[in-house]
């Protein structure tokens, strides 16, 4: 297979319909071992681990709708054509970009802990910076109290070192692809195209994905139905197995949607509602604002503009908490200017394959060096940490800077970058 395949494996009778399930970030497979002996009964079960974690291949994902392609490549080696379809937060966003991309494949949907929009991409890609300088360990260390309330992890230890064991063995440069995969994610404004009947489950104390991004996937998918497990954190099925055993066993029982018929091109859609889950709120608005359709860009020149791309690589590179402040303090003396440099400078030039970020960090925090530019040095050292530069390999760049900048430079350049490396790649308790 040109696409490397996911570790699996497969629980209940050869000759059922197929389920999938889909794990959390850091987890394996086995955060689904409790469902696994009454889902079996009627279900011919389908796990598989993320790339990196468990026993699969440590190839790294950058993309979710990459990662569901590699889980269909997976499928279609096994024959697999059509499932349900279960995933937990990145199982869930995969479930999502299935019945987004490949409609004919899911016959129904139950997205745990799930979100369209995971979070902001600062916070994904400031982790991936914190995996980059110190590991795993400090992210397996805060893991339990992300995933559990305080009290079923005070009162199951075992589980919460399993927990902590399962993040410290996956794979460093598989989970911080996996962050990148998720900061980019957002199908905000896709929900209403998913057509297959829906469970959306969610733990009432869930801190990470909770009842208001659970809302908002209810709001937006036309089929859907909300079940909050009371008593439960992110990882709902470790934590109430018992609740979200009987919740999927329903949902899978009563909302299967049949496959297409070619011949009369028609799908016959199942409309019994799942009696025992509460339906969605009336009046129930959507809790993140779906966005627009993106407007086509104009022409300039016969090409496109570059200020949506431009945009574009400037959050990415230097996050949108910075590019929010700098558009909000741009007025009628300043607006031009900052169109300006995310046009060119970042649409043009940063934007150009010629070089990766990497390098193209590596060069500018070079010329601010040079240029004694020392405000924009601390942005592009929390920049140039964002496209993947560890802290040893910026020092050697000012090194190399001192010979050729001169070593005042560098001196005042050592003590901005320091001090931004410490706050970035100190992780927070």
């Amino acid at each position: 297979m040109n696409t490397p395949a996911l570790q699996y494996r497969f629980d209940g009778p050869e000759d059922a319909p197929v389920l999938l399930l889909g794990p959390s970030l850091g987890t394996t497979w086995h955060m689904f071992d409790r469902q696994v002996p009454e889902l079996a009964k009627q279900w011919r079960v389908f796990r598989y681990d993320l790339p990196g974690h468990g026993g699969s291949p440590a190839h790294p994902t950058g993309s979710v709708s990459e990662l569901a392609d590699r889980l269909l490549a997976t499928l279609d080696a096994l024959g697999v054509q059509r499932f349900g379809y279960a995933g937990c937060a990145l199982g869930g966003a995969v479930g999502l970009e299935l019945a987004l991309r490949h409609p004919e494949r899911v016959a129904s949907l139950a997205l745990i802990a799930a979100s369209p929009r995971f979070g902001t991409a600062d916070e994904f890609r400031q982790r991936g910076v914190i995996v980059r300088t110190n590991g795993l360990d400090p992210i397996a260390r805060t893991s339990p109290e992300r995933w559990f309330t305080g009290g079923f992890a005070a009162a199951q230890p075992a589980i919460t070192e399993w927990a902590v064991q399962m993040v410290r063995t996956t794979d460093p440069g598989c989970y911080i692809a996996a962050c990148e995969a998720l900061a980019a994610f957002d199908v905000r404004a896709e929900l209403g195209r998913i057509g297959v009947p829906t469970l959306v489950l969610v733990g009432s104390d869930d801190q990470v994905t909770g009842p208001a991004e659970a809302r908002t996937l209810v709001a937006g998918i036309p089929d859907a139905r909300l079940a909050v497990v009371p008593g439960a954190s992110h990882l709902v099925p470790v934590e109430q197995p018992a609740a979200v055993t009987d919740l999927l066993v329903r949902h899978f029982s009563t909302g299967w949607q049949p496959a297409y018929d070619p011949s009369t091109g028609q799908v016959a859609v199942v409309t019994a509602p799942v009696a025992s889950l509460p339906a969605a709120p009336p009046q129930l608005a959507p809790i993140a604002e779906i966005a627009p359709p993106p407007l086509v860009p104009p022409q300039v020149m016969g090409r496109p503009d570059p200020y949506d791309a431009g945009i574009k690589v400037r959050r990415e590179v230097l996050g949108d908490a910075h590019v929010d402040r700098a558009l909000a303090q741009a007025d009628e003396f300043s607006g031009d200017f900052q169109e300006f440099i995310t046009r060119y400078a970042w649409g043009e030039i940063w934007d150009r394959p010629g070089l990766d970020r990497r390098s193209r960090s590596c060069v500018t925090l070079t010329a601010l060096v040079a240029g004694g530019h020392l405000d924009e040095l601390a942005f592009h050292t929390r920049a140039a940490l964002r496209n993947g530069l560890t802290p040893a390999e910026i020092k050697e760049v000012l090194l190399q800077a001192a010979v050729y900048c001169g070593v005042p430079a560098a001196n005042s350049a050592f003590k901005v970058a320091q001090q931004v490396i410490r706050e970035e790649t100190t992780p927070t308790e």
